[in-house]
């Protein structure tokens, strides 16, 4: 054999060796924390030999992060939670298009976009004070800013992303005048000045410090499951509405993510995405962080999300939905929702 075939050979013996090698790797950067998600990191390591190694961090470090590295970086897979923070890794440039026929054929269109998907959903239900609220009086997003429930509205920062997703959605229904007139409408009724997450807003309602707040649906299976004497005799105060069922559906947001652009190991970060749109992945959202499957033919077994009941769910596309955060933000700061 001369030196060149040699040469040739050894060449491709080397790249047919590192690609296998690459394989073998996925470099995740993530902003889902759940400790719950080790396991579906193991069972994804145990189905396909590839190891992963996994970077956590807030959403808006990880991306600078990405932004920074460049060319260079060593992350393969970006996830988090929320369409409005995938929507702005999205404008980042960051993300790769992924073409998988899996994954095109299992998520519904709705829910996922040519550069990234959604692997779970979550809802953004109305808490009530049983005591102090009826039912009727909040049926739906829009009758959170009903005069008739001044002082008694509770909420997170206008400004964190389960609220400017439910804005834009608010949006894409009314336009920006009357999301804007909403919008004030809900600082009008404020009980306090927003502060603390959704368990936090979930507690004051129960407490009676508001009447009726906002939250995501997971937390409210949480404190179903809690053992805890206080949970549960929280969870007795309080019912649960799942709004707009007369018309557009209750909103839902989701947990998502995609194939960076310079991802060194492109085979083993599509394989991790398909791997969560399996049945197995797709029980363990459930199971393990109390979110619903996108896929429509997996049944999961969750007493608390069995509790909840079935709704009906607004099939607004998450990439309209992403495009509107930012006219949503510009509304909320123009209320004074904040």
């Amino acid at each position: 054999m001369n030196r060149t075939v040699a040469t040739a050979a050894l060449c491709a013996l080397f790249s047919v060796t590192s690609a296998h090698a690459d394989d073998k790797v996925l470099n995740l950067y993530t902003a889902r924390h759940y400790q719950t998600d080790e396991a579906l990191y193991a069972n994804f390591t145990k189905a396909t030999g590839i190891k992963v190694n996994r970077i956590e961090g807030k959403e808006d470090a990880l991306l600078e992060r990405i932004r920074s590295e460049g060319e260079n970086s060593p992350a393969d897979v970006f996830i988090t939670v929320d369409a409005s923070r995938l929507a702005k890794a999205d404008e980042m440039g960051v993300f790769a298009p992924v073409k998988s026929e899996t994954l095109t054929s299992r998520i519904p269109a709705n829910l996922r976009t040519d550069t990234w998907f959604a692997f779970s959903t979550r809802a953004r239900v109305i808490v009530y004070n049983k005591a102090g609220i009826k039912p009727a009086l909040v049926q739906n997003y829009e009758d959170l800013a009903n005069p008739a429930l001044k002082g008694k509205v509770c909420t997170r920062s206008g400004s964190h992303p389960y609220n400017l997703s439910l804005g834009a959605a608010m949006i894409e229904h009314h336009g920006i005048e009357k999301t804007e007139a909403w919008a004030k409408g809900i600082v009008a009724n404020f009980a306090r000045e927003p502060k603390g997450g959704d368990t936090d807003q979930i507690r004051a309602v129960a407490a009676g410090e508001c009447g009726v707040a906002i939250a995501n649906s997971y937390y409210v299976a949480r404190l179903i499951n809690s053992t805890k004497p206080e949970d549960q005799k929280a969870m007795e105060a309080v019912g649960i509405v799942w709004p707009n069922q007369s018309n557009v559906g209750t909103h839902i947001n989701v947990s998502g993510g995609g194939m960076l652009k310079y991802a060194p190991n492109k085979a083993a970060a599509v394989a991790f995405l398909e791997y969560l749109a399996s049945d197995e992945a797709q029980r363990y959202f459930a199971d393990g962080n109390n979110e619903w499957p996108v896929v429509a033919s997996v049944k999961v077994n969750n007493a608390a999300l069995e509790r909840l009941g079935a709704f009906k769910a607004d099939d607004l596309p998450v990439g309209k939905l992403a495009n509107s955060v930012a006219e949503a933000q510009k509304a909320y700061d123009r209320a004074g929702y904040r």
